[in-house]
């Protein structure tokens, strides 16, 4: 492909990716519908915690260290290891020292609110599904004592919340996702990168959830995948694999605001269409294996706990 031909070629992906499907009016919710959608996504979320999640955020995510906690007689079958021998010699008797994990950390929801996320061609939105999963993980994250911060952010940083503990804030977190209106349409992941690692000093696990329509951000992920548990959330519309073959449509860039028509049953559209996706995925692959960033891909047509579940056994079974 040449570099005349790339950007028409991006331009087509964006408008076709962007707009199959009607557009919502998103009309701002009242206080009550609010609390209302809270509430539905706390009890779904939370059953998926306490029954399917159960364990698997506790064993991948292990804290920082051990601490002491105390001293106690020693048993049998204890590490000889352990053995606390200044204690042992004033007592008289063996004890070991007892320590426990270090069980707090930080973990950090980087969201991506860009007008592409308003899209689905089946049951849900990317936007939606992507509050659900923040929910799963915020709750299974406090679950276990963590830390949970939240970045919105679009072509700019539209909202930062410090990382904090406990129900209250979790639902916090909720609310802004399913309430906020940014101000910004486009996409800037570098931004988002970048930001987090100004405001976030310590090692945290950050999970960058976005349809990762964007370009200019992979020297960014390469230094903040060096100081922090970077885990890319992929969201996917079976739209965006396949473009259908029904004449002539006029189409609007959700981002960008520009419309054009296109012939959707144009055999050379429908090649550069297939070819310019399998090109995206195939960079995305290859930038996530070279900064060693885990994927989780979510088809949002489907159930999104199995990619989480699949995504925390297998790296169980790395540890």
């Amino acid at each position: 492909m040449t570099n005349e031909q790339r950007p028409m070629l991006i331009d087509h992906y964006s408008l076709i990716i962007a707009h199959w499907s009607l557009f919502i009016d998103h009309c701002k919710l009242t206080t009550q519908e609010l609390l209302k959608k809270v509430r539905q996504v706390e009890i779904k979320t939370r059953g998926l915690v306490n029954h399917v999640f159960s364990g698997e955020y506790h064993s991948v995510f292990k804290g920082r260290g051990m601490e002491f906690s105390e001293v106690r007689e020693y048993q049998y079958g204890d590490d000889i290891r352990s053995i606390d021998w200044n204690v042992s010699a004033r007592l008289n008797h063996p004890f070991i020292k007892i320590f426990e994990e270090e069980r707090e950390l930080t973990v950090m929801l980087l969201v991506d609110l860009s007008s592409s996320e308003n899209f689905g061609s089946a049951q849900a939105m990317k936007n939606e599904i992507a509050t659900e999963i923040c929910a799963v993980l915020a709750f299974s994250a406090i679950r276990n004592n963590d830390k949970v911060g939240l970045i919105l952010f679009t072509d700019k940083i539209e909202k930062f919340i410090t990382p904090k503990k406990g129900k209250a804030h979790i639902l916090r977190i909720v609310r802004e996702l399913l309430s906020f209106e940014p101000e910004g349409s486009g996409t800037d992941i570098k931004g988002a990168l970048e930001y987090l690692n100004s405001v976030i000093k310590k090692r945290s696990i950050a999970f960058l959830i976005s349809d990762f329509i964007d370009e200019g951000y992979d020297s960014a992920l390469r230094i903040v995948s060096k100081k922090h548990d970077v885990i890319a959330i992929t969201m996917r519309d079976p739209r965006e694999r396949e473009l259908p073959r029904v004449g002539l449509m006029k189409m609007k860039d959700a981002e960008s605001g520009r419309e054009r028509w296109v012939d959707t049953s144009n055999i050379h559209l429908q090649h550069a269409f297939r070819y310019y996706w399998q090109q995206h995925e195939e960079r995305l692959r290859k930038l996530f294996l070279t900064t060693k960033v885990d994927r989780i891909d979510i088809q949002i047509e489907r159930p999104y706990i199995k990619p989480l579940v699949d995504f925390f056994k297998l790296r169980e079974q790395r540890l």
